[in-house]
């Protein structure tokens, strides 16, 4: 599974999927054209994507959402209430292919799951994504309002997440933001701070994670070093962490395979296929948890080496 953030923060938010065939974009955030020319600087080409899925109505996750399908000829995947709320404050233009889904729902792109699950954030009807190949199991997990019930189990039930980690609580205390805002942010239908995400990855049995991206991190009230040094004093230096860019795409993350990163040393005859490995690793008894604990820690530094230092840009809709 390969998981592209193309943009995530207040400014515009889109993260593009890809498992099995099936490419899928969640949210619109971002100008159509700044979306094409990311996708095609790693390779891909927008025209292939399968669906366009909105998390909720802000304007930051819905702004391009009618150019994606006019422009890219992209369905669009939204609840009833989202589709409603968008088209009246935005005037969402014309649209001929939008599919609405129920808060809660699985929706199926071939053998690809995405599970929806509700949220409490100030949306109209917000929700959250889990992508599951039947494989490994990939969580968009942003715009939260807080940690509700339910959230803990989907988060130990994950090989890898996009979680949310808005805002450093000094210093929203102590930034320009009026103390209505700073409510409205820190209150039960904002967003989860940088504090709330690392206890939550530390109150789950996150061993299965191969690593977790910091997303929406806030312009004002938060920086990506704030972000990851309280993350790190939770969870670990060890533990792969890194922060989608505020205004420009990441490198590309990858959610291993059980068999992938899997390092053969076999004899120059060995006609043995990897498939045949694979199988036969699977038949073999559990190792010792001390020895399944030291192949995770190595295969997190490994996925920790890949991360790369961010940069910043933006620009408009068209």
């Amino acid at each position: 599974m390969e998981v592209i953030t193309l943009q995530s923060g207040s400014s515009g938010n889109c993260v593009y999927v890809e498992t099995d065939g099936v490419r899928l974009l969640f949210d619109a955030g971002i100008s159509g054209r700044q979306a094409q020319e990311r996708l095609a600087q790693h390779g891909k080409d927008i025209h292939d994507v399968d669906a366009l899925i909105i998390s909720h109505d802000h304007s930051d996750h819905t702004s391009c959402m009618g150019v994606y399908h006019r422009k890219f000829g992209l369905p669009i995947y939204c609840t009833p209430a989202t589709h409603a709320i968008v088209d009246r404050r935005k005037r969402l233009g014309r649209v001929s292919d939008v599919r609405h889904f129920d808060a809660g729902e699985t929706l199926w792109f071939g053998q690809v799951a995405v599970e929806t699950l509700s949220t409490p954030h100030d949306g109209a009807d917000g929700v959250v994504f889990i992508i599951d190949n039947s494989r490994r199991r990939f969580g968009i997990l942003t715009d939260l309002g807080h940690v509700f019930d339910g959230l803990e189990a989907a988060v130990a039930s994950l090989d890898a997440v996009l979680i949310e980690s808005n805002y450093d609580p000094d210093m929203l205390a102590q930034g320009p933001y009026p103390p209505a805002l700073q409510e409205r942010i820190s209150g039960p239908g904002g967003h989860i701070s940088n504090l709330e995400a690392a206890r939550l990855l530390q109150r789950t049995d996150s061993s299965r994670l191969q690593w977790a991206c910091l997303a929406h991190l806030s312009d004002e009230n938060n920086a990506p070093d704030v972000a990851l040094q309280t993350h790190r004093q939770l969870l670990g230096s060890e533990f792969p962490v890194s922060c989608a860019d505020r205004f420009l795409a990441t490198d590309p993350l990858k959610v291993e395979d059980p068999c992938e990163g899997i390092v053969a040393v076999c004899d120059a005859d060995d006609e043995t296929s990897s498939t045949d490995r694979c199988t036969a690793a699977d038949s073999q008894p559990s190792a010792p948890e001390n020895a399944q604990s030291s192949k995770r820690k190595s295969s997190r530094k490994r996925i920790a080496a890949g991360f790369s230092q961010l940069t910043f840009f933006d620009d408009a809709c068209h």
